[in-house]
């Protein structure tokens, strides 16, 4: 095959994964926490119908009166509108009928990130689930091709590291598992653009690119809080101002949320054995204490109800 009929058929399959994309009219998302709630928000702002999924009524109804109460904040920040806030919520239905998710052609689970919780969903998912539908995996760090081995569709799970705040990160992974087939990443991929997001492909790997990388940052910083070398204050404006950084590394962990970011760190130190990984005695101490960063206004700093710092 010539150079020009190979670089026809590249763009030929590009033309046609964005056509299918765009004719994406629904999409099913399991569990409605924060990073639920910022991949139901980002979907349903792109125009695109959203299946919520929550275990109970109780806690569906929990999580929806969180997302109105964080469009309530962009409203009152001038960053939204209320014609705009009615028109992202009717586009977003919560349920708690799990067999919903096989009336979407492409399913986002967002649970929490535990493997064997996400293995028992995907196998679940691959019952209930049409032969063709694509079904998602928003890990962080987790193995997906050990997650999607319980399936019949390992070319057709894919994983997408969202970073939180979904709706602001302009950036998306998008992991490929060892049988990810290229027409699976490049409907993800044409997907993530839909929704705003740039996505860089990533080869399966523990941590990926922006978790492996982000990590032992974060770690450090609380191993330098811990050994009494500097305030988390000062820290952090080290850090914001003598390397530009939006957030310093504690007010990022806080925004991560410190359970999150403790199981990242015992992940990558199971997976890889290194050192850098093995969580900082002071992070394990303030999860055991429940401050777990701004979700629930304290952790390295204190929040408000809207997450802003005190």
């Amino acid at each position: 095959m010539t150079k020009n009929a190979q670089l026809n058929e590249i763009l030929g399959e590009l033309q046609l994964s964005k056509k299918e994309s765009d004719d994406i009219s629904s999409i099913a998302v399991i569990g409605f926490g924060i990073m639920g709630q910022g991949i139901a928000h980002t979907i349903a702002n792109a125009g695109i119908e959203v299946t919520v999924i929550e275990k109970s009524e109780k806690q569906l109804k929990k999580q929806m009166h969180a997302l109105e109460d964080t469009l309530d904040y962009l409203i009152n920040r001038w960053s939204m509108t209320k014609s705009e806030k009615r028109a992202l919520l009717s586009r977003i239905h919560g349920t708690i009928d799990f067999n919903k998710a096989a009336e979407s052609p492409i399913v986002i689970e967002a649970v929490d990130e535990i493997f064997d919780l996400k293995q028992k969903l995907l196998s679940k998912l691959d019952e209930i689930c049409p032969p063709d539908t694509i079904i998602i995996s928003n890990t962080s760090s987790l193995n997906l091709t050990k997650l999607a081995s319980v399936t019949k569709r390992s070319d057709k799970i894919i994983g997408m590291h969202f970073l939180n705040p979904v709706p602001k990160v302009p950036l998306v992974e998008i992991v490929r598992g060892m049988k990810t087939s290229d027409d699976t990443f490049l409907k993800v991929k044409q997907l993530a653009s839909r929704l705003g997001k740039t996505p860089i492909e990533v080869f399966e790997y523990p941590g990926f690119v922006t978790t492996r990388i982000i990590i032992p940052f974060l770690n450090e910083s609380m191993h330098v809080l811990m050994e009494g070398v500097a305030t988390a204050e000062s820290i952090d404006t080290a850090m914001r101002l003598g390397y530009n950084f939006e957030y310093g590394p504690l007010e990022l962990a806080d925004n991560m949320g410190l359970d999150e970011v403790l199981a990242w760190m015992e992940s990558l130190f199971h997976e890889l054995g290194d050192a850098k990984y093995r969580p900082c005695p002071l992070l394990r101490r303030m999860v055991r204490e429940g401050k777990l960063g701004k979700k629930v206004g304290t952790g390295f700093f204190t929040y408000d109800e809207y997450g802003k710092r005190l």
